[in-house]
């Protein structure tokens, strides 16, 4: 808004010097030398589409005080923050670690919270309640932001198209006149097309110095809620498991380990109608074949 201010005065000064008396032709612009055109004046010479490039500057610095006053409250010292929230966690104190979350304001201090809250959750399901709440805490972040950046991309259409049909308007005129208009009515005639041009330029170049300004802020929000959320997680583990809360992450092989040490081999042992397994000769005896006339193979003691 004030940069489009600055403009419009800018152009009013610049026209208190454009020569020439504009009395005797249909151009829109009539000023004699030394007159200043004043904000409401430059607006009616640059036609009907400066006032949607005015209402896009006002959009503009409502946006960006808002956007910017909110980043303020939710930033934290996020150190300090943290290292009081660790230790009444390490002592046992929740209530009080939640009291002290609910004083702070802005997106870390919700994510620590809601983290708090689910510390009798496995590690897993609390990583994803802590994901969970950060990304609902991402639109109120990026609210009108939007806005901010469609601004800077119609404001100079807005102004181009202006001009466009200023510069249309102004050779009508000159065409009804039958040519006979000079050189300083054209030049009158052209610099008054080119207000809006000049006015949508103003509003786009501050809509995107303030967009890139707020989304590097939101940003840095974005990494303390990462951070936060970590390092809670961190904490809120380590004292499950000094506990005997919670566990980390339960291993695969740990139900399979007691019972494999409470497992003992055993002999076989067979039933009565079972068969019973062949006996075999002592291991110092050794078969000695017999001449063909004897009956069978007898054993020789070695």
């Amino acid at each position: 808004m004030t940069f489009f201010a600055a403009t419009t005065l800018f152009l009013s000064q610049a026209a208190a010097a454009a020569p020439g008396d504009g009395a005797t032709s249909g151009l829109p612009l009539s000023l004699t030398s030394g007159e200043t055109l004043g904000l409401f004046a430059v607006m009616q010479q640059g036609g009907p589409l400066m006032w949607p490039i005015l209402a896009c500057s006002v959009v503009t610095a409502a946006i960006f005080a808002e956007r910017f006053l909110y980043y303020r409250r939710c930033r934290i010292a996020v150190p300090e923050f943290l290292s009081g929230i660790a230790n009444l966690l390490r002592r046992g104190l929740h209530r009080e670690a939640l009291e002290r979350c609910e004083e702070g304001y802005g997106p870390v201090s919700r994510v620590v919270r809601q983290a708090i809250l689910a510390r009798e959750l496995p590690p897993t399901e609390l990583r994803e309640v802590v994901r969970e709440v950060a990304l609902l805490q991402q639109p109120r972040l990026e609210t009108h932001l939007g806005v901010l950046a469609g601004i800077g991309q119609i404001a100079p259409l807005l102004g181009l198209l202006g001009t466009v049909t200023g510069m249309i308007d102004a050779f009508i005129e000159i065409g009804r006149a039958g040519g006979s208009t000079s050189v300083g009515e054209l030049a009158s005639g052209v610099w008054t097309a080119l207000i809006t041009a000049a006015a949508g330029l103003a509003v786009a170049i501050p809509s995107y110095a303030a967009y890139n300004f707020l989304v590097s802020r939101m940003n840095t929000i974005l990494g303390d809620m990462e951070r936060a959320g970590i390092e809670t997680i961190h904490v809120l583990t380590s004292v499950n498991i000094r506990g005997g809360g919670v566990p980390p992450e339960p291993a695969p092989l740990a139900a399979i380990a007691p019972v494999a040490a409470s497992f003992t081999p055993q002999a076989p042992s067979y039933s009565a109608s079972a068969p019973a397994p062949a006996s075999f000769p002592p291991a110092d005896t050794v078969p000695v074949p017999l001449p063909p006339n004897s009956g069978g193979v007898t054993p020789i003691q070695t």
